[in-house]
């Protein structure tokens, strides 16, 4: 898989190899002289396992951004790698297109899941019971706005698109309703909102 990626990916002008590592441990030692933007990971490798991996790149190297290709979509594996850091999470079945689109993405700051993956994070964080819908006392009405147009999957350059703003402005809205709402990604601010009943009707 990784060889046919890498052939892949060598045929791309806007995206360089930095390195390839065999195992865990040596992903983070590459990370930490490349300092690559963006690291595929795998999850079960000899030495260190990927979700350790990912834990620790992501302590040590923030602004190097993990994405687990995986296999594996057992809630074992999705939960402590999601938790681990991981700002996307593919299956190895992904179209080399879609694995581009999804770099492109989480280097642009966005989280990138697997359909699966987010339906599974859904069900795990989701009352069955929805609260009704209303703004949450924290946020303005146009963080509120933002809000629920995360949770119906827009990028940033979609949220600009339909709110009329920057994609700058979209970001700063994003960082505001973080730190409000005592969240720490995109996901977990999808999650919330599908819990506040603010997921907007197509």
């Amino acid at each position: 898989v990784r060889q046919g990626l890498r052939t892949y990916l060598d045929l791309l002008d806007d995206i360089h190899i930095a390195a390839e590592a065999e195992n865990g441990q040596e992903a983070i030692e590459m990370v930490k002289q490349y300092q690559p933007d963006i690291v595929l990971m795998d999850l079960v490798m000899p030495v260190m396992d990927g979700i350790e991996a990912t834990r620790k790149i992501c302590e040590s190297n923030p602004s190097s951004k993990v994405i687990v290709l995986s296999s594996f979509i057992e809630d074992e594996k999705v939960f402590p790698a999601i938790k681990a850091g991981a700002a996307g999470y593919l299956l190895k079945d992904v179209s080399p297109p879609d694995l581009v689109k999804a770099i492109q993405a989480v280097h642009q700051g966005e989280t990138h899941l697997h359909p699966d993956i987010t339906k599974k994070l859904i069900d795990q964080f989701v009352s069955p019971k929805v609260e009704s819908e209303s703004q949450p006392d924290e946020l303005t009405p146009r963080e509120t706005e933002v809000l629920q147009l995360i949770a119906n999957g827009l990028s940033n350059k979609e949220l600009a698109r339909k709110l009329v703003i920057s994609e700058k402005t979209v970001k700063t809205h994003i960082s505001s309703i973080l730190i409000k709402l005592n969240l720490e990604s995109r996901t977990q601010a999808a999650i919330y909102a599908y819990k506040k009943g603010l997921v907007l009707d197509d």
